[in-house]
């Protein structure tokens, strides 16, 4: 889809100075703008690139004079950066604005859905599942029996939402993300075997939750698991069964947070976290990357290390520990410096003694 100059200025309520029938087809960073292509100005360290870029139109903050001959054209508003931001959000939704059930694909009869929805080829949508108006599910999709999702969701290709989960308003589940699997429930036998727990509950996602590219969130054993409103999920998180994550708290990629741990509100936690099970995480607190966490933290804290401490204590002992060889050299040298002042007493008694 193409869109000139004076559509874009009008979106942006910004003002043209150049060609208002240039048209882009593409957005690009200034240093790599093309012909067709979007681009922005607001970092003055790129400045230079204006005079160079091939992009077609370029968005500038309203005070900006060229000092030099220019061949882009450009749309002058009050913060470039913003509405380059408004202008990757209207081509995101331009890009997702399907509707229509490709085939093949499958929905059960005692499913329901709403208004401009999109179902994508090779998907399957299971018993008694509702779905609301705008929702976009992409194909390889499996939905199973049960499932609810709210308005303007988007699926994407490869995922598997099992059954009885519910998932909110304006979410986002990226591809081969697994929400509702099994929870790792397993108990041990007398003969050192393992009997299967069976695993009843759901999931549950409030509204505004991301999750992102192969993330997995097991079903309660019995209750939910309970993603709340606004959680940002990075790719590759594990998330076990009964665990709650509290509202706008953003979790980076690889962590894993094992069953019935609860996490507060507001939180942020590193990559490669580790979360051990039945724990309690207060609110806003900070897990700084590839921490170990054994222990429940209250609010406000901020750690580090495995196992983890306060940041501060930690930040002070890592000095301690990288000069460990340089310590540990010290100590010889006292050692052997002890070692030869006893000798030398010793030597000087005996001596004495003699005379």
């Amino acid at each position: 889809m193409k869109f000139t100059a004076a559509q874009i200025a009008g979106i942006l309520e910004g003002e043209v100075v150049g060609n208002p029938l240039a048209e882009v087809s593409r957005l690009s960073k200034i240093e790599e703008g093309t012909e067709g292509s979007l681009t922005f100005l607001s970092n003055p360290k790129y400045v230079n690139y204006i005079y160079s870029t091939q992009a077609s139109i370029c968005i500038v903050n309203s005070t900006f004079v060229p000092e030099n001959p220019i061949t882009t054209t450009l749309i002058k508003v009050d913060d470039a950066y913003g509405a380059f931001t408004k202008i990757l959000s209207f081509y995101d939704q331009v890009k997702h604005n399907k509707s229509g059930i490709e085939n093949p694909s499958f929905i059960a009869a005692s499913a329901k859905y709403g208004a401009h929805f999109y179902l994508g080829a090779f998907a399957y949508v299971g018993e008694n599942v509702v779905i609301g108006e705008n929702v976009k599910i992409y194909p390889g999709v499996f939905i199973g029996d049960n499932v609810r999702i709210g308005d303007n969701t988007l699926i994407f290709s490869g995922s598997r939402i099992c059954s009885e989960t519910v998932i909110g308003n304006f979410c986002t589940i990226h591809a081969n993300v697994v929400i509702g699997a099994d929870g790792f429930g397993f108990a041990p036998q007398e003969d050192g075997s393992y009997k299967k727990i069976p695993q009843i509950g759901n999931v549950v996602l409030e509204d505004y939750v991301d999750v992102g590219a192969a993330t997995t969130i097991d079903r309660a054993t019995m209750g939910s698991t309970i993603i709340r409103k606004g959680v940002k999920l990075d790719n590759q998180i594990q998330i076990a069964h009964n665990v709650e994550i509290g509202e706008n708290t953003v979790i980076a990629a690889q962590t894993g947070i094992a069953g019935s741990t609860k996490i507060g509100k507001n939180s942020m936690i590193g990559g490669q976290v580790g979360i051990a099970g039945h724990l309690m995480v207060g609110n806003n607190v900070r897990v700084q990357a590839q921490s170990g966490i054994g222990r429940n933290l209250k609010d406000g804290e901020t750690v580090q290390g495995s196992p983890a401490l306060p940041y501060t204590d930690y930040s002070k002992s890592y000095i301690h520990f990288k000069n460990l060889p340089k310590i540990l050299q010290e100590i010889e040298d006292l050692k052997k410096q002890i070692l030869h002042a006893n000798s030398s007493q010793l030597s000087g008694d005996g001596q004495a003694e003699n005379n």
